[in-house]
């Protein structure tokens, strides 16, 4: 078993060169994170590359499954959701770096694929036959429920701010929404799209698990939650989805409201340096800040701030697009 988790990881990580470098970046973004935390706490903090050595240890480890939980089924949710991510950073350009082939339903695709690992998540709390999991499992969904509707808002607006400038609707092509970028400058610098853009950062915390909104793994209370009878590869693959999904929602961030135009190595430097900072913001100072939510107080925060400031740049964007 442990042979076949390790192909299930590899081969799609070989078949998407862009997906590992972007995979080793992610986790040096982790092990930042922590020394970050760690200064503003006071701490000295792990060496950079702890990330690195935390999945090589996981990977020499042996997978347990818990007695009466379907073993297809524990096995396969981890090598589904870093799958799921490996696809998804695949469709999100890098301006000037990587840019796939234009699509039209780039939003739609990636708006699917980045629910998977949350789906992956609950599927994994209620397999795995544990109180703790149980619980991970229904805050994991009351959550995803509360920051869908903004979700779905934001990228909406988005793509008609596009599509509208162009004599259609809407469009959900991503490189339609960096080239018109790229022509008359970023969103992020549109007063009009403001209210979108602070929607979107307070969707990330959510969306990655990030405190305060950590609650369906909470390390202090439930014991990881759905994740807390994993171990070996197959933990090793849901860090390994949970670090691809932080760059692909960074990179979809970046592509929305800030791709900028240089190319070449000039791109690549930006690409890093917006990444860090919106990660090193997001992330760390608000970990190193702020106290967890609970689940019902993080319900409530998303169905009146995030999905009024939603509504508000659709409406924006419908009347001044």
């Amino acid at each position: 078993m442990l042979e076949v988790i390790f192909e299930s990881v590899l081969e799609p990580l070989v078949l998407f060169p862009v997906a590992t470098a972007v995979l080793v970046f992610g986790l040096l973004l982790k092990g930042a994170d922590r020394i970050v935390v760690a200064r503003l706490q006071r701490r000295v903090g792990p060496p950079l590359l702890q990330p690195f050595f935390d999945i090589l240890k996981l990977m020499s480890k042996q997978s347990m499954v818990p007695i009466g939980a379907p073993r297809t089924l524990f096995l396969a949710l981890p090598m589904i959701g870093a799958c799921s991510m490996c696809l998804a950073i695949a469709i999100v350009p890098i301006v000037g770096v990587y840019e796939p082939s234009g699509q039209f339903g780039d939003l739609i695709v990636l708006l699917y694929l980045l629910a998977i690992p949350a789906i992956v998540i609950m599927l994994a709390g209620s397999a795995s036959g544990s109180t703790f999991g149980a619980i991970g499992f229904s805050r994991e969904m009351s959550l995803m429920l509360a920051y869908e509707g903004p979700l779905l808002l934001v990228l909406i607006s988005v793509a008609m701010k596009t599509g509208l400038a162009q004599g259609d609707l809407i469009t959900f092509s991503l490189m339609d929404i960096v080239h018109y970028q790229q022509t008359n400058g970023s969103f992020l610098f549109d007063p009009w799209m403001w209210p979108v853009v602070l929607a979107f950062l307070s969707i990330i915390p959510a969306n990655l698990g990030i405190p305060p909104f950590d609650i369906p793994e909470a390390e202090s209370e439930i014991l990881e939650g759905p994740l807390c009878e994993f171990s070996g590869p197959a933990l090793a693959l849901f860090k390994i989805m949970s670090t691809m999904k932080t760059m692909v929602v960074l990179a979809l961030g970046i592509v929305m409201f800030m791709p900028g135009n240089a190319t070449g190595m000039m791109a690549l430097i930006g690409f890093i340096l917006k990444c860090l900072v919106l990660f090193l913001l997001i992330k760390s100072v608000l970990r190193a800040s702020v106290g967890r939510m609970r689940i019902d107080q993080a319900f409530l925060f998303y169905f009146k701030w995030p999905e009024l400031l939603g509504i508000v740049g659709l409406l924006l964007v419908v009347f001044k697009g």
